[in-house]
C-alpha cells in the first residue's frame, strides 16, 4: 500500500449532510477563523474515502498549531504524523522509514498554522450554504499549485465536521469526521515523528 494514498489527508460532500437540517444560516469567515484558532486540542473517530474510491476508518488527535495524528484501523495500521513542518506516513505494513514531505506543501497546513486568517486575500475561492453546513474552500494564497482544502462547518455551536482535500495532481480525498471532543491534553510524544519511529524499531527488534 503505497504512502500516495495517504498524502492528501488533509467526492464531494454528500454521505454526512444529507443527515442535517436545511436552511442553516450560514457561518462568516471571521467567525470560522475565530473557532479554528480557538481549537487548540481535539479529537475524533473518522471514515476516509480515498481518492481511487476505497475507505478506511481510524482515529485523529489534533494539537494546533502544527501538530495532527492520524492512526488508521485493522488491518491497516497506517499512522500519519505533522510535527515539526513535516508530514510522515508510516505504513503498518512495512518496516521501511516513513516518507517524509513539508507539511506547507499540503492544504491541511492552512488548518494547523498558528494563526488562522481566511479574511486574507485570494486565500478563500469558495464559501457557501449546503444542506445546514457552510462550505470553505481555501487555498494557500502565495502557493495555490499545493491544492485546496474544502471544510464543512456545523452551526449552534460552530464545529468542523469535515474535510475534502484537492492536491496537486487533482486527487480527492474526504475524511468525515465523528463529533470532535475538545480540550484534551496530550503528551508531546503522540505527535513526534522520532518517537513513533523509535516505538517501531523496538517493536521489531
Amino acid at each position: 500500500m503505497g504512502a500516495m494514498r495517504y498524502a492528501p489527508l488533509f467526492a464531494p460532500i454528500l454521505a454526512f449532510v444529507m443527515a442535517l437540517p436545511a436552511q442553516a444560516e450560514k457561518l462568516s469567515l471571521n467567525a470560522i477563523s475565530n473557532y479554528l484558532n480557538g481549537l487548540q486540542t481535539a479529537e475524533a473517530g473518522f471514515r476516509q474515502i480515498n481518492a481511487d474510491g476505497s475507505t478506511s476508518t481510524g482515529r485523529v488527535f489534533i494539537r494546533r498549531p502544527g501538530r495532527m495524528r492520524f492512526e488508521y484501523a485493522a488491518p491497516d495500521r497506517t499512522v500519519v504524523l505533522a510535527s515539526g513542518g513535516q508530514v510522515a506516513v508510516f505504513d503498518g505494513k512495512s518496516n521501511q522509514p516513513p516518507e517524509q514531505y513539508p507539511l506547507k506543501k499540503t492544504p491541511l497546513n492552512l488548518i494547523l498554522a498558528r494563526k488562522v486568517d481566511l479574511s486574507r486575500a485570494k486565500m478563500v475561492v469558495g464559501h457557501s450554504e449546503a444542506n445546514g453546513l457552510t462550505i470553505v474552500t481555501a487555498q494557500d494564497p502565495q502557493n495555490p499549485e499545493y491544492g485546496q482544502l474544502q471544510m464543512a462547518f456545523s452551526a449552534n455551536p460552530v464545529a468542523l465536521r469535515q474535510w475534502v482535500v484537492t492536491d496537486e495532481t487533482g486527487g480527492r480525498t474526504t475524511v468525515v469526521l465523528e463529533p470532535l471532543k475538545t480540550g484534551q491534553s496530550y503528551a508531546s510524544s503522540l505527535f513526534s515523528i522520532n518517537a513513533e519511529a523509535d516505538k517501531r524499531k523496538r517493536r521489531r527488534n
